[in-house]
């Protein structure tokens, strides 16, 4: 049996000029990747207008929120919007959702942080809300497909996960693990292949129609490995330098290394569907061009 193809994101966190970020959406289509996608916090790009930039600019790659602080939403607002990027975009939009994390930002915006089972809560019920409305064939403004655009569902937690293997199209894994105390880590290759293999036996018969995702959280050559651990800190504080090596959401390598890293999560994980951060864009592109 032929092996899965695979699929690559990249999430944009550096907002810019309308002609930079048109240009760097281009760009990434360009390059071979297959989702322009971009993060739901504060500081970084609003998910929905410059994702309609980048649906103007381009022609093929399709428009993701990797992923949208589901808690930070009406649940009715949400689709309306949902519905009228997929629909101006010609129905390129892959829909992120995630329970939210960063307390800080909640208290920026003035929004209470619900508890860890409330959020999930929340995220459950507005997908499922979401999906009701588009079920009207009344509705407005209709999305390009009636049951709405394709949905990730990303996160670790096994109630979260059991609601992405119900609900998803794709499931995002987001290659940490969380101690029960201390900041969060990157996942060992043990770690994710039990977090994989939990999902996949959440998904039963829908285990062929539904993709796994990986966050990978840097990409780097072989001279850059102190540089990148220094990066991964940034958002992983407690990243160690024994995992630089072994955990699979940090690739350090030569393209053709990262490629057969790629390969091997694919082999191992069932992972098919690759997302990188913006400062990877080149770097992942030259891997890209040896896997498709």
């Amino acid at each position: 049996m032929a092996a899965a193809s695979f699929r690559f994101g990249i999430n944009m966190m550096s907002p810019g000029s309308r002609s930079e970020w048109a240009e760097k959406a281009r760009h990434a289509e360009e390059l071979g990747f297959d989702v322009f996608a971009v993060p739901d916090h504060l500081g970084m790009p609003a998910p929905f207008p410059t994702l309609s930039v980048a649906a103007e600019a381009t022609e093929r790659i399709r428009l993701g929120t990797f992923v949208l602080n589901t808690p930070f939403y009406n649940p009715v607002l949400l689709a309306r919007d949902v519905a009228a990027l997929d629909q101006f975009s010609g129905g390129r939009v892959e829909l992120g959702l995630g329970a939210g994390y960063v307390k800080e930002e909640f208290d920026a915006a003035g929004i209470p942080m619900p508890s860890p089972g409330a959020r999930v809560d929340h995220l459950e019920q507005t997908l499922l809300i979401m999906r009701k409305l588009y079920s009207d064939p009344g509705y407005q403004p209709a999305p390009a497909r009636p049951e709405g655009p394709s949905v990730l569902i990303a996160g670790s937690g096994n109630r979260l996960l059991r609601i992405a293997a119900q609900h998803a199209d794709v499931v995002g894994l987001p290659g940490t693990t969380t101690p029960k105390s201390g900041p969060p880590n990157a996942s060992t290759p043990d770690q994710l292949a039990e977090r994989a293999e939990y999902v996949r036996g959440l998904l039963g018969d829908r285990g062929d129609q539904v993709e796994l995702n990986l966050l990978v959280w840097a990409v780097g050559t072989p001279s850059e490995r102190a540089a990148v651990s220094e990066r991964v800190r940034r958002y992983l504080p407690g990243f160690t330098d024994d995992r630089i090596d072994t955990a699979p959401a940090v690739m350090v390598g030569t393209p053709q290394q990262i490629a057969d890293s790629v390969r091997e999560c694919r082999d191992r994980y069932g992972i098919t569907y690759f997302t990188v951060l913006e400062p990877d864009l080149e770097k992942f592109g030259a891997v890209i061009e040896l896997l498709k």
